[in-house]
């Protein structure tokens, strides 16, 4: 249960983070409808478990229920675009270069067509 909790946590304070660095950031781009908010978060993101997982990775050392809070939690709740980021880089090296690509055009693809879908199921329920 402790460990849920460290998680839960960690993915409150990065839900707060990701809502505060975006709308600052969307606000900063007013004149746009681009989603500025949205890529700077997935950028913070993506340095910041890169970096760490680096880090921690070779200096080893934080505890397991710590690297949950900031790994799982903090970062997770902040962008699960991290993570996928993250887990694509340490398939590139361990050598399965396929299967990196394969996770990134699945998710971009699926992605965007659950997305679809989604817009075309509540179309129908709400028209």
């Amino acid at each position: 249960m402790g460990k849920i909790l460290w998680v839960g946590f960690g993915g409150f304070l990065g839900s707060v983070g990701r809502y505060l660095l975006s709308g600052y950031v969307q606000h900063l781009m007013r004149a746009t409808g681009f989603p500025y908010g949205t890529l700077v978060v997935n950028l913070v993101g993506c340095l910041l478990i890169g970096f760490l997982s680096q880090w921690v990775g070779v200096r080893g050392f934080l505890s397991p229920e710590t690297r949950l809070f900031v790994f799982m939690g903090l970062l997770g709740g902040f962008t699960t675009f991290s993570t996928f980021s993250n887990e694509t880089m340490n398939l590139w090296q361990a050598g399965a270069s396929a299967a990196a690509l394969t996770n990134v055009a699945l998710h971009v693809v699926l992605g965007l067509g659950a997305a679809w879908l989604g817009n075309l199921v509540a179309y129908g329920i709400w028209r």
